[in-house]
């Protein structure tokens, strides 16, 4: 018989009297970060609350233990940050005086969300979830433990490119896709679809994690809020009242970006005004013209213009006949090409302004008012352009024949398309620009490594994104020799700093001084909180201890002034001493019922949007 009380709380395996588990290094008295639920609390009479896995605005999450069934679990605490506390006197939530109807109305969200998941069984990119219970004045999910998975962003990231090809991206991804349409048709929108949230088990099946409730997947939404940069679209930014199935579509498509490109995508505030998101030439030469019609509609900003449902989507991403009903905004690329593509978006940046708050607001209405001109100016410019480059051309040509005439057949150099003159017989090259390319794109290009070797250094940086580079060692338009080693300077992103765990306790002067000197700004919210805590201790930060952010960001602290009195409620315990026996073996998993992806056919481009089909 297995005692609980010899077991791992951060994996939940049997270590007998051992203080330090031999197989995931977790020390048995290590203490939960406040003002989550102490190691060991029992919830519902049944689940053993472990090690703190993850925590948002709207609750946190727990590995755990099943008592009754004897199996490892993950606990999902309803927990909102901003309008609910607990104190180290007592495990229940108190709500926030005033927030009384808000945390009611949060909680009933949670309730319904969990509850109508776990109605769903034998999807294979869901998770399972087994039971929804209330406790200690909340509300929580319990769902299967998914033993030794990782997140789909680690194993790209320790892939030897940091991407992978079509057809290892779809046999990954295609059934995530199946999954969010019967997910769709229950009327759940996840808004939280990301690298981050999507789990490969060791059955290397993806399955579908993060679910969060509405409230928290708006930017201005009445609590904290959690948003994936790149992967959220522009609605929950504050386009209020056009979320739906659109918005995970766009979360899939920039999903798949990043699995078939090797970067995260530009985030949609950014691309509103000044859109640079590409797929290289390298990519566009070697991905299916569906594929990246597919990518195309399924990113577009305004919801209106991207792709609606889950089933067009898998017909274009599979060249389905069903997806021939209008005309591609791509076409195929030649197989000279290695120029990058630009994703064309059908909409026009506009210009972002701040309200009282911070906050962005787009104008829409304006947006959509400039189209049919915008379009109008495009396709003049398209048609000069055009001119210009067959004019350039001919010239080109003549020249080259003039010279090949005069030097008696001797191979003149030329540029190729990345910018490095090639000599015919020689050793040397030129060195291209390779500032604002992706590391990827650059380091893993045959056409670089077979003339230069790299050596990456990493540095913070605001003004470009994570993975591309800001500096090279040695000029564009220098000749080297072949083999030459250039040093690549890149950037790592913003730099970030972790918000300190004990900040939550101090005074407010300690916790201001503590967090200035860190880089962040700060602002002080008040409340009155008498009889927990000391006047001008710091109750919470926003966002919360120990999460990393943006060096330079603001971080909310709120700061009890009400009198210090003496609390009156006892703590709360609890104690069980279950017996245990052998995990139950995992029953056969059912297939998605009528959601098999469609083989590759001929290639078929789409395009519903008029203006584009020039």
């Amino acid at each position: 018989m297995i005692s609980t009380d010899n077991l791992c709380m951060s994996c939940m395996r049997e270590i007998g009297d051992a203080r330090q588990c031999p197989y995931c290094g977790y020390y048995v008295d290590s203490a939960q970060i406040a003002p989550y639920l102490p190691v060991r609390t029992v919830i519902a009479n049944r689940y053993l609350v472990g090690k703190l896995i993850d925590y948002n605005g709207e609750g946190a999450t727990y590995i755990g233990w099943d008592i009754n069934d004897k199996k490892p679990v993950n606990i999902r605490e309803f927990f909102p940050d901003s309008i609910a506390i607990r104190t180290s006197t007592a495990l229940t939530l108190k709500v926030m005086s005033g927030s009384e109807a808000l945390f009611s109305e949060c909680n009933q969200s949670f309730l319904e969300l969990w509850t109508k998941l776990s109605r769903f069984k034998g999807l294979s990119a869901l998770i399972n979830v087994t039971n929804v219970v209330e406790d200690y004045g909340t509300s929580y999910a319990i769902y299967d433990h998914i033993e030794g998975g990782v997140t789909l962003r680690e194993y790209l990231l320790s892939s030897k490119t940091g991407y992978v090809p079509w057809e290892k991206a779809r046999q990954l991804l295609m059934p995530i896709l199946s999954t969010l349409g019967t997910l769709h048709s229950a009327g759940i929108i996840h808004r939280g679809i990301s690298p981050s949230t999507l789990i490969i088990g060791r059955d290397g099946k993806v399955r579908i994690t993060g679910f969060g409730i509405w409230q928290s997947r708006s930017q201005r939404g009445e609590i904290n809020s959690q948003l994936f940069p790149g992967y959220a679209a522009i609605e929950q930014y504050g386009f209020d009242g056009q979320q739906g199935p659109w918005t995970d579509i766009y979360a899939f498509g920039a999903v798949l970006y990043r699995t078939l490109i090797g970067s995260d995508p530009i985030d949609a505030t950014e691309r509103v005004t000044n859109d640079r998101l590409m797929v290289p030439g390298k990519f566009a030469e070697q991905l299916p013209a569906y594929v990246i019609n597919g990518l195309i509609n399924a990113l577009q900003i305004l919801p209106e213009d991207r792709t609606r449902t889950v089933e067009q989507l898998r017909a274009e991403l599979s060249a389905s006949p069903v997806a021939a009903a209008s005309e591609s905004v791509y076409t195929s690329p030649r197989k000279s090409q290695t120029s990058p593509i630009t994703i064309p978006v059908i909409n026009q940046p506009v210009t972002v302004a701040g309200n009282d708050d911070d906050d962005d607001e787009y104008d829409y209405e304006e947006l959509r008012r400039s189209k049919a001109a915008k379009s109008r100016e495009r396709k003049t410019t398209f048609k000069t352009v055009v001119i210009c480059l067959t004019i350039g051309l001919i010239a080109f040509t003549i020249l080259v024949l003039t010279v090949w005439r005069d030097d008696f057949g001797i191979t003149w150099g030329s540029d190729n398309q990345d910018g490095t003159s090639i000599s015919g017989e020689g050793d040397t090259v030129l060195v291209p620009n390779f500032i604002g390319r992706s590391r990827v794109d650059v380091t893993q290009d045959p056409q670089f490594t077979k003339d230069f070797n790299f050596e990456i250094s990493l540095t913070y940086s605001d003004a470009q994104p994570k993975g591309y580079i800001i500096d090279q060692s040695i000029k564009h338009n220098t000749e080297v020799g072949k083999g030459t080693t250039i040093v690549l300077t890149v950037s790592e992103g913003k730099e970030q700093v972790e918000i300190p765990a004990d900040i939550a306790g101090k005074s407010y002067q300690e916790a201001y001084r503590i967090l200035t000197s860190l880089g962040f700004t700060v602002e002080r919210k008040e409340k009155s909180y008498p009889g927990y805590y000391s006047p001008e201790e710091v109750i919470s930060s926003t966002p919360a201890a120990g999460k990393k952010c943006d060096k330079g960001s603001k971080v909310i602290l709120m700061v009890n002034t009400g009198p210090t009195e003496p609390p009156t409620q006892e703590p709360e315990t609890s104690s069980f001493s279950p017996d245990y026996n052998p995990p139950l073996d995992d029953s056969p998993e059912m297939e998605d019922p009528g959601l098999d992806y469609t083989p590759d056919e001929d290639t078929i481009n789409v395009n519903d949007n008029e203006e584009n089909a020039e």
